[in-house]
């Protein structure tokens, strides 16, 4: 077990997602950085979708009441085990009675815990990914108790890695909507000219931007969404939708971020800057 001994601002426990329920209004939810949680499982020996713990922006304090392995991920937040610091994509063996802390957010915005064979906690509809009301809770909280199988005999082939860093990139590639063409060329020269500000209302649902471009008339039928899909306000307004986002809407959907794309506006708060860059 670990033990939540502080909870930090929002932390959570996702694994790849939840899928085949859109058609039930049921977002996909899981990782909103999947490369950077590819790489604490990669490095623990772990399968791709084994679950992790998604700490946001203030970390928690966590005591460990059983042996494992355990690798940290994502944002940099300066991190202790025991007090002393320890560093991303390395992984530490653990003793029981070890306690893992986070200070200062250094770079990033998400960081993420992966163990060894990852958290088992209960899955509904196929995934552990915390979403409320399909899960009980939609975070953690003080004194909770997150479950993971014991492990005490690993000798991980690569113990650590040194990444290429995308937490300093600001360029979100896309590729086009499918009401992309129904944009006129001020609208396109707005999206692809403009650098946009994260505004502070952004969570695992939506990002919306501060800056707005030219307004629209548009009238369009609600339609599918998925996570990184930008939509268009008719005032002009770009709402980028993540992983706990809707599955429909009724808004222009002007642009389609990559997968990569997600991750690095994943890491990204109020107040930092991006832009766009079609593909």
């Amino acid at each position: 077990m670990l033990k939540i001994l502080k909870a930090g601002f929002y932390t959570t426990v996702q694994d790849a997602g939840r899928f085949h329920f859109r058609n039930k209004g049921v977002p996909v939810s899981g990782v909103m950085d999947e490369m950077s949680v590819f790489k604490i499982n990669s490095l623990l020996e772990n399968e791709p979708a084994a679950a992790v713990l998604e700490i946001t922006m203030t970390g928690p304090t966590l005591i460990f009441e059983e042996e494992t392995y355990m690798t940290l991920g994502g944002a940099e937040m300066s991190a202790t085990l025991n007090n002393l610091p320890i560093q991303n994509y390395k992984v530490y063996q653990i003793e029981v009675g070890d306690i893992l802390s986070f200070g200062r957010l250094e770079k990033g915005f998400r960081s993420y815990l992966g163990v060894k064979e990852g958290f088992t906690t209960k899955e509904v509809l196929g995934s552990k990914s915390f979403y409320k009301p399909i899960t009980k809770v939609n975070r953690l909280t003080d004194n909770d108790v997150v479950p993971f199988s014991a492990q005490n005999v690993f000798q991980p082939k690569i113990s650590e890695i040194k990444v290429d860093s995308f937490l300093d990139v600001s360029i979100l590639e896309v590729s086009k909507g499918p009401e992309f063409d129904m944009l006129n060329d001020k609208q396109l020269e707005d999206i692809f000219s403009k650098d946009f500000t994260v505004a502070h209302e952004n969570n695992r649902m939506a990002y919306q931007l501060t800056e707005t471009i030219t307004e629209h008339s548009i009238s369009m039928l609600t339609s599918a969404t998925i996570p990184g899909t930008v939509q268009l306000t008719p005032a002009g307004k770009l709402i980028i939708l993540m992983k706990d986002g809707q599955t429909t809407g009724g808004y222009p959907r002007a642009v389609q971020l990559t997968d990569k794309a997600i991750c690095i506006l994943a890491q990204k708060r109020g107040g930092d800057t991006i832009s766009f860059k079609l593909v």
